[in-house]
């Protein structure tokens, strides 16, 4: 791909999904920018086994732009990280197109495993900020994953992922993620446990002062 194809995709991408983006020039200053055309060029030369090469230009990227991809990993079209700073991507992870993570995520391996081992990530998935997956599964297509999650098993297409571990709290809910990036509003299930917890509690509150009555 060239360097104008390139940006000419990175501007539809970004327009796309983040609101702050006032022109066209201010993709140039995105760190996924620069990360990403880097990481094309690095798996290029990974492919052809030029492994010193393609490790230089995405070391050099991860120092500049604080994201790191291995040159091994897979990346399809229209992927997107905003902001960036602090995520890593690693060696046999394979990300599906229209992809959108933030800050702080970690695509990782267990450091128990050989072959694959790192996460494969389905199409149109949002990974919200300071999530981790780690491990070799798949995480399905249109799903979210919450901020600060750690995800260790697979996940089903169309599912909202939240907590340590994390747990699936929501399944088919068929809205694209890449066109609804709200990392906020999802479904917190220890909150919704304790309020079922303290809905039970005053109903057993009840029945012990109706006993104690009728005992009476």
């Amino acid at each position: 791909m060239s360097w104008f194809k390139y940006y000419k995709e990175q501007v539809k991408v970004i327009k796309e999904r983040d609101p702050a983006i006032k022109n066209n020039l201010e993709v140039l200053l995105y760190p996924s920018f620069r990360a990403l055309y880097s990481y094309r060029r690095a798996h290029k030369h990974y492919l052809k086994k030029r492994y010193f090469l393609a490790r230089l230009i995405s070391q050099r990227a991860a120092r500049k732009t604080g994201i790191e991809i291995h040159p091994g990993a897979t990346i399809g079209e229209g992927f997107f990280i905003d902001h960036g700073h602090g995520v890593i991507i690693g060696e046999t992870t394979i990300i599906g197109d229209n992809v959108t993570i933030y800050q702080g995520v970690t695509l990782g391996g267990t450091g128990k495993e050989s072959g694959k081992r790192h996460p494969t990530i389905g199409d149109n998935v949002m990974i919200s900020a300071g999530a981790k997956v780690i491990g070799s599964f798949t995480v399905g297509e249109n799903s979210k994953i919450g901020a600060g999650s750690v995800v260790l098993s697979e996940v089903p297409p169309n599912s909202t992922v939240v907590g340590v571990p994390g747990r699936v709290v929501k399944r088919e809910d068929v809205r694209l993620p890449r066109l609804d990036l709200d990392q906020i509003h999802l479904p917190d299930p220890v909150l919704n446990d304790i309020k079922l917890l303290k809905e039970e509690n005053e109903e057993l509150k009840k029945a012990v002062t109706k006993l104690l009555k009728d005992a009476k």
